[in-house]
């Protein structure tokens, strides 16, 4: 009954045009699904995986996202560039979609500023729909606007956005689902135009051994807003831990280390602030991350700007 009420309330949204990108703890490991621009502005070859399971114990059909990002920075005919691949998987109720994203953004030095990039990313997005209602003596609501046997559709889907670093602080502007597109017509599905606002700042304290790592990430598709602010606690520069907040929904505690030179790996819990906190345990997500360079007279620096925290 659970992952029925999911499905309906979730495929509800679609038709109500509500917040339909997934919504990661860690933020700031995942700017490349949200902005294109971002690709490359590590100056390494990097690869990152997150996995999250929501709302644990909740029942069947809770919400699980898995995100695959790689990219790397290149230099075609000597135009500072980057490339990447974007997947990502969101499975809740009855749903099961899937995104795979190429991205290109080209980069260009500020003297004595920063780094400012433009990018763009287009790939398709396929939804799956295998629905197992549960209503007597019918095999499904009668209902027009409810699909009843199983759906699959894939669509093309195209973003861009841009990004601005150095090695104290980011800033970005993006925009993904520009083309809105349709899934499911006959019920009326589309994703809405999703616009996102981040930024961040690497503050060196005193005690040259910490650091604090604030962050805010804004996202809206003119009907649902975001809000999530951040705080992380830098030692060493291999370990992190801190809080986060988004503003109505929930409380996140999360902690981190570099494992080895390059490799690093986080946790994140989440704990809703909202009604449904009283039917479940909480949100659960993992993240894992290589950083490379094939320079090797480079040493990898991948801690000593926000981008990687």
């Amino acid at each position: 009954m659970r992952k029925l009420l999911i499905t309906l309330s979730l495929f509800s949204a679609f038709n109500l045009m509500a917040q339909q990108d997934p919504l990661l703890s860690h933020n700031v490991f995942n700017q490349m699904s949200i902005n294109p621009a971002y690709t490359g502005s590590s100056g390494m070859i990097c690869a990152t995986a997150i996995h999250r399971q929501q709302w644990m114990n909740f029942g069947e059909g809770t919400p699980i996202t898995s995100v695959v990002n790689v990219d790397a920075a290149i230099s075609p005919f000597g135009v500072s560039s980057g490339i990447g691949l974007s997947v990502v998987q969101d499975q809740f109720g009855f749903n099961q979609d899937i995104g795979v994203d190429l991205s290109y953004a080209v980069r260009f030095s500020i003297q004595g500023v920063g780094n400012l990039a433009f990018g763009v990313n287009g790939g398709f997005v396929n939804n799956t729909l295998e629905p197992e209602w549960n209503f007597p003596d019918t095999q499904g609501p009668d209902n027009n606007l409810v699909p009843v046997g199983s759906q699959s559709d894939m669509n093309f889907d195209f973003g861009a956005g841009i990004y601005f670093h150095n090695n104290e602080m980011f800033f970005g502007v993006s925009a993904t689902h520009i083309n809105q597109p349709q899934f499911f017509k006959e019920y009326l599905g589309h994703y809405r135009r999703h616009f996102y606002l981040t930024g961040g700042y690497f503050l060196q304290l005193p005690n040259q051994a910490w650091a604090v790592n604030p962050s805010v990430i804004i996202s809206s598709d003119l009907v649902i807003n975001h809000l999530t602010a951040g705080m992380n606690f830098v030692y060493n520069k291999k370990f992190w831990g801190g809080v986060s907040y988004r503003v109505g929904e929930s409380v996140t505690g999360m902690i981190g280390l570099e494992l080895f030179s390059g490799m690093r790996i986080g946790y994140a819990y989440d704990f809703s602030t909202t009604e449904i906190s009283g039917f479940n345990s909480g949100s659960h997500e993992l993240m894992l991350g290589y950083c490379f360079s094939l320079k090797k007279e480079r040493a990898p620096e991948q801690y000593k700007s926000i981008r990687f925290l």
